[in-house]
């Protein structure tokens, strides 16, 4: 939303909930409360606390079955990777591996949780712009399939370890494209200045490939390209596939064998209802047929593709909820009145707010009201101003402390970017399937909070 600019009030009132936002199970039931999972938010609130992340496991296994299905069944068959930093936890790599697709994971504690949910590492892959020689060796005794090389100097550290445990390492060389993705300048990650892959432009990609290529126990299978976070067209993205099937054609006359392109993931979601992102098989579509065209123009085979959306999968089927403390008006020029709204979280659970101007939709969530709207600041408890939750939004004029907020698409780096601030304890996850809940992730407690420090129990 630009500066300055205030949400409208939804056409079906502050009541309303738009279903290109919420998850697919979400509605109102007889008495008004919202619903997710076939689950009474009083009911998970009451159950589980507040603040807490509710996850529809229906919508997240639906999303990615889409995206298998969109992308599995197109001329240029793709390798669809679910990526961990939006949210990992063992019951989500679960989930992932029943639907079909695979997991990319960028440290070694996003590996352990996959390991210790049975994942199959083989159907692992790995990026990262310093892994540690322990993380390699980890993931490479752990028979992850694919590794990402991300700098000239880590083509020695796989090559080091891949000779030590005598086995062969298969890899890609991510590329920096030179594409400047239409997005917050924090999740663009394709342009020159800045910390991943290896640059096209002044010719370190073709570099590590051939260093690659002559590295012993290293298998070199592709390329590798990721433009940003939160994107709505597939511009930058065939930008991208034209410029990595360009250098994958030089790479063929210099005599290597292109298995497979990565694109990266980045796909945007709805948070609010000024967003309009591109259906995922509108997408799959647009840069497969990039691909091929690209490929065709060249005269090189078409490669395997691959893709890794997260947040695409995961954002919309997550919603935090949060119980209301303080409601304060506050007089803003010419009469008007914002209402600050305070909620028992804020940026420890949410930093999205604070670090990239980040929209949300919020509602009432423990009843239906008929009140007229009112202009609102949803806040948290921190010692921040910058602690906000929902910049503006419209609720009913009768919100009271107690009442239950619920704030829409919140799946994705809201509880993986979640830290103790204040000493907060971090929120449960708790999904919701048929009318059944279950812990995804239990509550912090203040014994866990005190458990770090040796004095506390001195």
């Amino acid at each position: 939303m630009a500066p300055g600019m205030l949400p409208s009030v939804p056409p079906g009132g502050v009541n309303a909930l738009d279903p290109t936002i919420w998850p697919a199970t979400a509605h109102r039931g007889s008495d008004g409360a919202l619903v997710v999972g076939g689950c009474d938010v009083r009911t998970l609130a009451a159950d589980y606390s507040t603040p807490v992340f509710v996850l529809d496991e229906a919508d997240f296994r639906a999303r990615a079955a889409q995206f298998r299905r969109s992308y599995s069944g197109g001329p240029a068959p793709a390798t669809v990777y679910y990526a961990a930093k939006a949210f990992l936890a063992t019951t989500i790599a679960r989930w992932v591996e029943q639907e079909g697709l695979g997991l990319d994971v960028a440290t070694g504690g996003e590996l352990a949780v996959a390991l210790a949910a049975g994942f199959p590492p083989e159907r692992v892959i790995m990026h990262g712009n310093n892994k540690s020689s322990s993380e390699i060796e980890r993931a490479v005794a752990a028979g992850v399939g694919t590794l990402v090389i991300d700098s000239l100097p880590e083509i020695d550290l796989v090559s080091a370890v891949a000779q030590r445990l005598g086995v062969e390492v298969r890899v890609l060389v991510r590329v920096t494209v030179g594409v400047e993705a239409h997005t917050h300048e924090f999740i663009a990650t394709a342009h020159e200045d800045q910390k991943f892959g290896l640059s096209l432009a002044t010719g370190e990609a073709r570099q590590a490939v051939a260093r690659v290529r002559a590295a012993a126990g290293l298998h070199f299978a592709g390329l590798h390209s990721h433009i940003g976070s939160q994107i709505f067209d597939a511009s930058g993205f065939e930008i991208a596939a034209s410029r990595l099937t360009q250098l994958a054609a030089e790479l063929v006359t210099d005599g290597a064998v292109i298995e497979e392109l990565n694109l990266g993931g980045g796909m945007g979601i709805a948070y609010t209802a000024m967003d309009d992102p591109l259906a995922v098989d509108v997408m799959a579509t647009a840069l497969e047929q990039t691909v091929i065209a690209s490929c065709q123009r060249a005269g090189i085979p078409v490669p395997r593709l691959s893709f890794e959306p997260g947040r695409a999968i995961v954002g919309p089927a997550g919603i935090t909820i949060y119980e209301v403390g303080t409601v304060k008006p506050v007089e803003l020029d010419h009469g008007q009145v914002r209402t600050y709204v305070s909620v028992d979280g804020g940026m420890s659970d949410n930093i999205r707010t604070a670090l990239y101007d980040a929209d949300y939709t919020v509602v009432l969530a423990s009843r239906e009201s008929s009140a007229p709207p009112q202009l609102c600041r949803v806040v948290g408890k921190h010692c921040e101003s910058g602690d906000v939750v929902v910049r503006d939004a419209w609720l009913p004029a009768d919100l009271v402390a107690g009442d239950l907020l619920a704030v829409a698409a919140t799946g994705a780096y809201c509880r993986s970017m979640a830290s103790q601030y204040n000493y907060v304890p971090r929120p449960a996850v708790v999904a919701v399937n048929n009318g059944a809940s279950h812990t995804v992730l239990r509550r912090e407690t203040e014994a866990d909070l005190l458990g770090l420090d040796p004095g506390a129990s001195a």
